[in-house]
């Protein structure tokens, strides 16, 4: 059977389906607004949510404390990774919770609550693991010097 020549091809209907953007709300037109976009998410997280917050100054204050015993920069590296994983996450659960209350509404759902309830599992599971890898990391060189400052 002969292709009509007006229809498009395989080809040509998936070039358009991967960059038909007719739903998307908006578009970044250049690198710059999209990383504005990116800090328009960080700057919400920051204002709106408690618990980014307290992760920011805790992770803040690890990386301080890593700098203040001398850690190896390797060392520091993997506090700083295990601190955006954890910040990350809890982005994530702020974007999760977001869009199950925009789809949800006032109303509530047994599949919403678990979404949310899962996300929020997510960042406690990186929240424990970032305990675990500082302690792994802060504590011998805090010890260390705490015995140096008991035996003056």
């Amino acid at each position: 059977m002969p292709q009509d020549s007006s229809s498009p091809t395989v080809h040509e209907s998936k070039k358009a389906l991967k960059y038909n953007r007719d739903l998307s709300w908006k578009i970044a037109s250049s690198l710059a607004t999209s990383f504005r976009y990116a800090w328009d998410g960080l700057t919400y997280a920051f204002e709106t949510q408690r618990n980014f917050r307290i992760h920011t100054v805790i992770g803040t204050l690890a990386i301080g404390l890593g700098v203040f015993l001398h850690l190896k920069p390797v060392e520091i590296s993997v506090v700083g990774v295990t601190i955006g994983i954890v910040l990350a996450m809890e982005l994530l659960n702020t974007a999760i919770e977001s869009v199950v209350d925009l789809t949800v509404g006032q109303s509530s759902h047994e599949l919403a609550r678990i979404a949310k309830d899962c996300a929020a599992g997510a960042v406690l599971v990186s929240a424990m693991a970032a305990i675990i890898v500082g302690a792994a990391l802060l504590l011998p060189p805090l010890w260390a010097v705490v015995q140096i400052a008991i035996a003056r």
